[in-house]
């Protein structure tokens, strides 16, 4: 069974290494963060500092879109898009990775201290019983000055999370 987390589908295309577990995962992934995706692809903002990682980083973002998109791939989002917290079956990437997508639905009971997607990650986490990964330091700290009972990652201590999860 894999070790699940919950992540938004914009750093599985910044942070390559997610593609390449040494364990079998599953990402669950908030449907609006797919969204998301469609708006850092058409963005002219830079999303790296360094404008070869720029290049990757949105070629990453227009494979996985056109990964989604992928008839079967879409069919299985579209349904889960039917129930709120509906979750797709697995979508499946490598031998190693598979994505789930949620319907996941901001109640605004973090909305003080969270943006939207930011209370959907935080919300998925809770309801799935998952713990989440983020590359976003402020946060972690403003999770945990909120005392979120969530199970937060950095993305740099991936390996970590693997070695510390349980299957879900």
């Amino acid at each position: 069974m894999p070790q699940a987390f919950v992540i938004e589908a914009i750093m599985i295309a910044i942070y390559g290494q997610l593609l390449h577990p040494d364990k079998p995962v599953n990402y669950i992934v908030p449907y609006t963060s797919i969204m998301e995706l469609y708006e850092f692809a058409e963005s002219q903002e830079p999303l790296m500092n360094d404008s070869v990682e720029e290049r990757e980083v949105r070629e990453r973002i227009k494979a996985l879109i056109d990964y989604l998109e992928e008839p079967l791939n879409k069919k299985k989002i579209q349904r889960c898009l039917q129930m709120p917290w509906a979750l797709s079956s697995s979508i499946l990437f490598t031998d190693n990775v598979q994505l789930s997508v949620v319907n996941a639905m901001d109640n605004a009971y973090y909305g003080e201290s969270f943006d939207p997607i930011e209370t959907e990650l935080i919300l998925s986490a809770l309801r799935k019983e998952v713990p989440m990964l983020t590359d976003q330091f402020e946060m972690i700290h403003r999770m945990i000055e909120a005392k979120v009972p969530v199970q937060v990652y950095d993305i740099e201590d991936f390996s970590y999370a693997l070695e510390g999860t349980s299957t879900v």
